[in-house]
């Protein structure tokens, strides 16, 4: 035990060094004062697991995939080339459009006279499969499974008649692309394959008529084979393969609705154990379940949440402990999650409390009574970590995000703006002795400066989407109808 806790202190004394974030990209800028449609805003980002291609949804129900430009440089050969390059630093990731689809559209609900709007709740790429991409996506209603693959583009060619000219009535004179005097022999056209190539998007599979109410979340399993839904009170289990039939493995509905007291937030599947996935709810606690201890799984194996603190409680408590994100780290080890107010590390193992919170919100305290009259304490801020476990992102007002070293010792804090000018402005505090010394990564860190003053935020300007690549330290952010792009 004593050995542990001397490695927890070593290694709190060396945190990695503070990265330098630059702008990298941005697709879809919008000029000073330009309006921007709501069909356009972007509603989900993710990457695929290697990093080599990108998926946007919108409020349009438009999915936007972006590929990678300098990836073939990375994954080069040992050539003497490409050893020279070597010797200098590498660009910046590019990325470049690649292809779009309509993946939704409006539909409507008959039999509950509802409305189901287009817009693209969440993303999530598949494994891929001899060239083709596969992914997930979502409205509030519907989950499509997609496959996007390059297909050879056919051409028409050896054919009597000019392309160049157009039969037509031009300036009064019939213009014919026949010669005087017609053609002697008619040869048919010949469809020809050629090396060019275009990305085509089809729809494989429709999971549908399953949810009751809103779809906040879908997470693949590591399986390959299986992915779970999850709406306000139930998640289901689906197989990718069959789209008719789903398993509830999480009910959380009361035989009495009067009797609901939390709503179940966002879920995620664990990285490596394909029996084990995570929820959270609106009263800010997460759940671990196994699968194998039931097909319902009503009780939970492990639930975090954070103590009570003393004192009274407020109208707004509950609300903004509501937790609207979590991501598991790449090693499964452990489990981030985002409430209005703070952003929070928990270790799957240690279920007394979480082991750092980050103060996100803090300033906005004194503002409640005006965020709960304009709705704004209700946004759903995601949350993101570093391939590498050592770092931590999550959106605010403004077009700002945070991004925290979650390191043991790490002090790092940058508060970046989602522009072409970043104006990244890092805060170092010192980390609070903790009396236990197992537990001495516990931090609390709050970035003041950029919008220490609350009246100076705005509150339309909110930035709720964001991704971490899984592989660089490169985020990827949405900023009303414009992805931006950052890289360190």
């Amino acid at each position: 035990m004593n050995g542990d806790d001397e490695e927890v202190v070593a290694a709190s004394a060396d945190p990695s060094p503070p990265l330098e974030w630059r702008f990298s990209q941005v697709f879809g800028e919008r000029s000073a004062g330009e309006e921007v449609h709501e069909v356009d805003v972007i509603s989900a980002i993710e990457f695929d697991n290697s990093g080599d291609h990108l998926a946007t949804g919108d409020r349009g129900g438009r999915v936007v995939l972006f590929e990678r430009t300098d990836a073939k440089n990375l994954h080069s050969s040992g050539a003497r080339k490409d050893l020279e390059e070597t010797d200098y630093p590498l660009r910046h990731p590019e990325f470049r459009y690649k292809t779009e689809f309509q993946s939704h559209d409006p539909e409507f609900d008959y039999l509950k006279s509802l409305e189901i709007e287009e817009k693209i709740n969440k993303i999530r790429w598949c494994q891929t499969a001899n060239g083709a991409l596969f992914l997930l996506s979502t409205n509030d209603k519907t989950i499509k499974f997609w496959k996007v693959q390059d297909k050879k583009i056919k051409k028409v060619c050896d054919i009597n008649s000019d392309p160049s000219r157009t039969a037509g009535n031009v300036n009064g004179e019939v213009n014919s692309s026949f010669p005087p005097g017609g053609i002697s022999s008619l040869r048919l056209p010949v469809v020809v394959t050629s090396h060019e190539s275009s990305p085509v998007a089809r729809c494989r599979r429709v999971y549908s008529h399953a949810h009751d109410y809103h779809i906040n979340s879908i997470s693949n399993n590591s399986d390959g084979e299986t992915f779970i839904s999850a709406d306000d009170l139930r998640i289901n289990l689906w197989n990718l393969e069959i789209s008719n039939q789903s398993f509830n493995i999480v009910d959380v509905k009361p035989e009495k609705m009067e009797d609901l007291s939390e709503v179940i937030t966002s879920a995620e599947f664990h990285p490596t154990h394909c029996n084990m996935l995570a929820y959270s709810s609106s009263k800010g606690s997460i759940r671990l379940i196994d699968l194998r201890q039931s097909a319902l799984c009503d009780s939970h194996s492990k639930l975090f949440e954070e103590p009570e603190a003393a004192g009274p409680k407020s109208f707004f408590t509950e609300i903004i402990a509501s937790v609207s994100d979590i991501k598991f780290a790449k090693d499964g080890r452990y489990l981030l999650s985002r409430d209005y107010m703070t952003l929070k590390l928990w270790d799957i193992n240690m279920d007394s409390g979480p082991v750092a919170t980050f103060q996100v919100h803090e300033h906005l305290k004194p503002k409640l009574c005006d965020l709960y009259e304009n709705d704004s304490i209700f946004d759903k801020f995601e949350c993101c970590i570093s391939g590498n476990g050592l770092r931590a992102a999550t959106g605010s007002y403004s077009n700002l995000f945070r991004v925290f070293g979650v390191s043991p010792g790490s002090t790092e804090t940058a508060t970046l703006e989602a522009s072409r000018n970043p104006m990244s402005r890092r805060h170092h505090v010192p980390v609070p002795s903790s009396p236990f010394k197992a537990l001495s990564r516990v931090v609390s860190r709050e970035s003041h400066g950029v919008d220490g003053n609350s009246n100076a935020l705005d509150y339309t300007t909110k930035l709720l989407h964001l991704a971490w690549h899984p592989k660089e330290n490169s985020i990827a952010c949405a900023a009303g109808n414009s992805l931006y792009m950052y890289y360190a």
